[in-house]
């Protein structure tokens, strides 16, 4: 039997069309099946679809939200959360001021922000310090690599923004070598009047479909800790230098990290499965 379901596409992180990460959305009334759900995600190509099921049972969340790339589901997912977000509060009646998602990485919510941007709750992912792993600069092209983190998230700091835009990954040994991707990251660069981000990265994840991810939230629960301690500041101007580009406006508090962005809704209509 087919069934017909919305869907919506929208660039997350977006100050302008055509920028940002782009993201589908597909409410639902339950849960499909886990093999549709990633048939979907895999027909529409995207970094992620976000699929969501209201909770109206449950008093500590409003959804239950869940991410799939082409190829596999994932634990977490910032710019797919912003998207999902937007859909609601502007596309799908809700009414709060917060929407509170119940997720694999637990409880995340998505608040109203400043400049029509919306504002991640997401928890803290700091890296560890470890070593250069042999021949990572060979796999980047030949960029010199200052300092290496190990956790949920791989992360190279690299020694300028030049070099971030510069590095050339070879795509199988990043997906032979890091299992959730590898973060490529240095200081921002700042005019001669402060303007220009303060945190620039790149993101590869080639064993779940994005070889290079345009803007992914997720990574700046790791990024934002590392450049809040290293800079001494607790909120940063982040640019994600993608071919596509994205800016996220971050803030470390309490072993939290809260993630702005704006939005761009580029698409909606409905699919038949």
């Amino acid at each position: 039997m087919t069934m017909t379901l919305p869907i919506y596409q929208v660039d997350a992180f977006a100050e302008a069309p055509f920028t940002g990460n782009p993201a589908a959305v597909v409410p639902l009334e339950s849960w499909l099946a886990d093999e549709v759900m990633q048939a979907i995600a895999a027909e529409n190509n995207l970094s992620e679809t976000a699929f969501l099921v209201p909770t109206p049972d449950d008093g500590a969340h409003d959804f239950s939200l869940r991410w799939f790339t082409p190829k596999i589901e994932v634990d977490l997912c910032g710019h797919a959360t912003l998207a999902s977000a937007a859909v609601l509060f502007d596309r799908r009646g809700f009414g709060g001021d917060v929407i509170r998602f119940s997720s694999r990485s637990g409880l995340l919510s998505v608040s109203r922000a400043a400049a029509g941007r919306f504002a991640l709750d997401f928890p803290e992912l700091a890296g560890e310090d470890a070593p250069i792993p042999d021949g990572l600069s060979a796999r980047l092209g030949g960029v010199s690599v200052r300092a290496f983190l190990g956790g949920r998230f791989e992360m190279a700091v690299l020694e300028s923004a030049d070099a971030v835009r510069a590095a050339t990954p070879d795509l199988r040994s990043i997906r032979d070598a890091h299992a959730r991707g590898l973060i490529i990251t240095a200081a921002g660069e700042k005019t001669g009047e402060g303007k220009g981000p303060d945190v620039v990265s790149r993101f590869f994840a080639p064993h779940s479909g994005n070889d290079e991810d345009p803007v992914t939230g997720s990574v700046h629960c790791a990024i934002v800790p590392y450049w809040a301690g290293r800079l001494d500041k607790r909120s940063l101007h982040c640019r994600q230098l993608s071919t596509r580009g994205g800016d996220l406006y971050c803030a470390l508090a309490q072993g939290r990290v809260t993630i702005e962005g704006a939005v761009q809704f580029y698409m909606e209509g409905s699919i038949s499965v």
